[in-house]
């Protein structure tokens, strides 16, 4: 399975309707809270140019949009 990493915040609407979205499912993937990991914020901005959240890294390559990201998960992780 490929490395899956969730940078996002706590209180955008659309992070939520990810993280939802993988609590229903019971899907676990590593997240970064970038309001609170600095590190995590440089590298999303350094890799995928911008600090847009949410944001799935899958193997290193950032997927912004959080229907796209939903789609994501249901095309090749259910």
């Amino acid at each position: 399975m490929e490395k899956l990493t969730l940078y996002y915040t706590p209180y955008c609407p659309y992070c939520k309707k990810v993280l939802n979205f993988l609590e229903d499912k019971n899907l676990e993937v590593e997240l970064k809270n970038i309001n609170e990991d600095i590190e995590a914020k440089k590298r999303l901005q350094e890799v995928g140019g911008k600090s847009q959240v949410p944001c799935l890294f899958i193997e290193d390559q950032p997927l912004y949009e959080s229907d796209d990201i939903v789609d994501w998960f249901k095309e090749n992780i259910e």
